[in-house]
């Protein structure tokens, strides 16, 4: 998390830090990123002693364009009309599909710790006549305009082009509009019916004041005009954004010499990756962001964007995989190394500043919230599929003393996520049952299983799962066995396949008296003996 910290010591005075959104459709999780870099960026700086103010605003008065005609919640009849002027789809009380999408992805803010200082709409903005300058300032530079197009991403437009869009007083629409001539207070424009492949104008044109709300400004200008209207001095954007000539280039240009005044600091950050692409959910790649969260509570999902710092894409496929369980994993790595507990394998650069910056609270005890203890995810997932398992109870014996109010606030939130992670994302090989009688499966253990079993029954009674890991490993060392056949030989007996979950943990969660059967059973199966089970 060094990045954060050395923005944070480069930059002097109060500091706007802002970014926005167009809600063209459901948001899938990548999008996440981009709001969680900028509240870490707010931290850093805040702790700094820099007065910083947040912002996130909506680009609801975007069309419907090609790029929302992908996705599944596009609206063909409403294609070139602003987002914010086409009603809401859903019905659940959003005053339009911009409303509707926006307020379903920002309502995830809080929980994960986000709270901009303010959030605004540019559909609200328009019509009050604070961007008026700044188009009367684009039509008066148009030719300034269409020359650093031309220059910095080899764009042309004819020169009769004019950088402002209005909306059709017609067909509504502002994505099929065309501005031809200004002449110092009104715009001639005309609605095109093949202006852009992806809507049909109406065929309207005439003489108009382009303020007010009548008309908005070409993205690239309207996001440099944000920046001078708000004061940004920071904004990150992703890559795509920020390539070379791209959309950051055509903006800094415009707000250098359009608007007269510095682009605000960028920080480009990568995306949140599937297979290698983009997620993306105009292409179907990618869960949505507010059916994520149900899976992975808010300071996982921190951890996630927040480990690599903002140029490394992050490889991140919830369905039919580990990576939500290695993500617990990985952040109570995070915990135990910032408490001073023993962890293996290697730790990232800076592992205390990213578990600080992965808590929801910024005033968080990171101490404090470091120590409490945390049980395995895993662990809890495989506990909620033993039939009569008492998960609180187990977990307590596990802990060695009675949970906190904390500490049972974050059981309850990861038996939440297990739940939904064994019902919506868990690969086949984590849905298990142990069966009721003793399964076919055992017939394959040979003799010096057989043998381990046996004397591992001698040994059963209630214990921790670190306990029966321990026993198990002693046990087996001191037949000869080893450790992979032993723990195969559990899984056989218990769950009749030669797989399974940390085998300590799966026998602390059943009742002792259970466990000590059913290793006697196995340990006098053979081919002939083993019958065949049923699942608990």
């Amino acid at each position: 998390m060094e990045w954060a910290d050395e923005l944070a010591a480069r930059v002097s005075g109060p500091q706007v830090v802002n970014d926005s959104k167009t809600p063209s459709g459901t948001v899938h999780v990548g999008s996440l990123r981009g709001p969680v870099i900028l509240d870490v960026i707010t931290r850093a700086l805040r702790s700094s002693g820099h007065e910083t103010t947040l912002l996130y605003g909506v680009d609801d008065l975007d069309a419907m364009d090609a790029q929302a005609l992908l996705t599944p919640d596009a609206v063909e009849r409403y294609m070139g009309v602003p987002l914010a002027h086409i009603p809401d789809q859903v019905e659940d009380g959003h005053a339009s599909y911009a409303r509707h999408h926006a307020q379903t992805f920002i309502d995830l803010f809080a929980d994960l710790g986000i709270r901009p200082d303010r959030y605004y709409w540019m559909s609200d903005i328009y019509p009050t006549g604070a961007m008026d300058a700044y188009i009367r300032a684009a039509l008066d530079r148009a030719h300034v305009v269409r020359d650093l197009y031309r220059r910095v991403s080899n764009v042309q437009h004819p020169d009769t082009w004019h950088p402002v869009l209005v909306i059709c007083e017609t067909c509504g629409k502002v994505g099929t509009t065309i501005v031809t001539k200004w002449d110092g207070e009104r715009v001639f424009y005309e609605c095109r019916k093949d202006l852009v492949q992806w809507a049909h104008g109406c065929g309207t044109s005439g003489w108009v004041a382009p303020f007010g709300g009548r008309a908005k400004l070409p993205w690239n200008l309207e996001w440099a005009a944000q920046w001078s209207l708000f004061g940004v001095t920071i904004e990150p954007c992703g890559k795509d954004l920020a390539t070379a000539g791209g959309s950051r280039d055509r903006s800094d240009a415009i707000a250098r010499e359009v608007f007269e005044r510095e682009p605000p600091i960028n920080v480009p950050y990568e995306f949140l990756n599937i297979g290698g692409r983009k997620m993306s959910t105009s292409k179907g790649r990618g869960a949505a962001a507010h059916r994520i969260v149900d899976a992975i509570p808010p300071e996982q999902l921190r951890t996630l964007f927040i480990r690599p710092r903002p140029n490394h894409a992050i490889e991140f496929d919830p369905e039919g995989t580990d990576a939500i369980p290695r993500l617990f994993d990985e952040f109570d790595k995070l915990a135990d190394a910032t408490a001073g507990r023993p962890v293996k394998g290697e730790l990232p650069p800076g592992y205390a500043s990213v578990f600080r910056y992965a808590l929801r609270d910024p005033a968080a005890d990171v101490e404090a919230e470091a120590a409490v203890f945390r049980p395995s995810f895993s662990h809890l997932a495989f506990l909620l599929q033993v039939p009569g398992a008492d998960v609180p109870a187990l977990m307590t014996a596990e802990k060695g003393s009675g949970l906190t109010v904390r500490e049972r606030e974050i059981l309850d939130e990861r038996i939440a996520a297990a739940r939904v992670w064994l019902d919506d994302y868990a690969p086949e090989r984590a849905r298990m049952r142990v069966q009721e009688t003793l399964p076919e499966a055992a017939g394959e253990l040979d003799a010096a299983q057989r043998m381990f079993l046996a004397t591992l029954a001698e040994e059963a009674g209630a214990r921790t799962g670190d306990a029966w890991q321990t026993q198990i490993f002693a046990t087996a060392a001191s037949g000869g066995l080893a450790a992979g056949k032993a723990f195969q030989a559990l899984y056989l007996a218990f769950l009749g396949r030669p797989n399974g979950p940390r085998a300590g943990w799966l026998l602390a969660g059943l009742e002792p008296g259970f466990v000590a059967r059913r290793l006697r059973e196995a340990a006098a199966a053979d081919a002939t003996m083993a019958g065949a089970g049923g699942a608990a």
